[in-house]
């Protein structure tokens, strides 16, 4: 599903306008963004999910044309933890 068809979605059932739609998911992005952003980042939706920052340390990779061993820096990444009624509904 595209962002253009989640929009289209929540106008629809929301009986919002699509630009209305529109800002409010980028409004929920940003606020997502920003929560993660912080040191102890975390977003967690009751029956969704969570989202979390995590640290992934410097590692070794190897370049698949060459197979030459290069360095990976560390770097932050975001993990997303689906929540019971997700799995359920999956």
């Amino acid at each position: 599903m595209t962002k253009a068809e989640i929009v289209e979605k929540m106008a629809n059932e929301a009986g919002i306008t699509k630009s209305a739609a529109q800002t409010a998911l980028e409004s929920f992005i940003d606020g997502v963004t920003k929560a993660l952003k912080k040191k102890d980042g975390k977003v967690t939706l009751v029956g969704f999910g969570t989202f979390q920052k995590a640290r992934r340390k410097a590692r070794k990779g190897r370049n698949p044309q060459t197979g030459e061993v290069i360095k990976i820096k560390a770097s932050n990444v975001v993990k997303f933890k689906p929540g019971k009624k997700l799995k359920d509904a999956i």
